[in-house]
């Protein structure tokens, strides 16, 4: 079997000739970014930038899903690694560091990070620079996922970078669980394969599991 072949029963969903173009990069590969570093490398994506300045503590292998040999372990060098096992083809480029202005990024970015005030400066800076935009946000058992990639999806997330003071609160315990943030990083990787197709992007996606709840805006 060759490296190709396992790409066959996607095919009709996410077009090689688009992806292979592609660089994409992962900001924070905490809870919803390491599952989006995974799910890009599954899906193909020959060339991953991941960046993060954090290393694995233990509850990162509850709500993050590391492994126990990553602990202490730099969460960008942790993620690289499982990359690199799935398949090695990929070129995965780590920064250990927060995200910089100076910071060279592709044009495909998502935006994993966990305070509004870091996701308005990065978003400042890299608005003009990307083609595809995601960021995710997750509280306990509710998500938002947040699509730009035109002139009115933009206009519209520039709305939701709120300050820092009006964002929601809850306990730590509470933030964060594995199967949440698989299901953001899911959503997340739906509409980049909208976009690789062609398709319309859902700007602003709300979805509550405990109370059975989803929200969509596209105006």
């Amino acid at each position: 079997m060759t490296n190709q072949d396992r790409f066959t029963r996607q095919a009709d969903l996410v077009p090689r000739e688009r992806i292979e173009e592609l660089q994409a990069t992962v900001i924070g590969v905490g809870a919803i970014g390491r599952q989006v570093a995974l799910q890009l490398a599954a899906l193909g994506v020959p060339r991953l930038q991941l960046i993060d300045f954090d290393q694995v503590e233990p509850t990162n292998i509850t709500t993050q899903g590391y492994d126990h040999q990553d602990l202490g372990q730099l969460k960008v060098e942790a993620t690289a690694r499982r990359i690199q096992e799935l398949d090695p083809t990929i070129t995965v480029t780590t920064i250990a560091d927060r995200f910089r202005s100076r910071m060279e990024v592709g044009t495909v970015v998502f935006c994993c990070v966990d305070r509004i005030s870091t996701r308005e400066s990065i978003w400042r800076t890299l608005k003009d620079h990307c083609e595809f935009w995601s960021d995710g946000r997750m509280l306990g058992e509710s998500m938002r996922i947040l699509t730009a990639t035109d002139h009115n999806s933009r206009q519209h997330y520039a709305t939701t970078l709120f300050w820092q003071a009006e964002a929601q609160t809850g306990q730590c315990t509470a933030r964060s669980t594995i199967y949440t943030a698989n299901i953001a990083a899911g959503l997340m990787l739906h509409q980049f394969s909208r976009w690789l197709r062609g398709m319309g992007n859902d700007w602003d996606l709300c979805m509550n599991l405990l109370a059975n709840e989803l929200m969509i805006a596209n105006s």
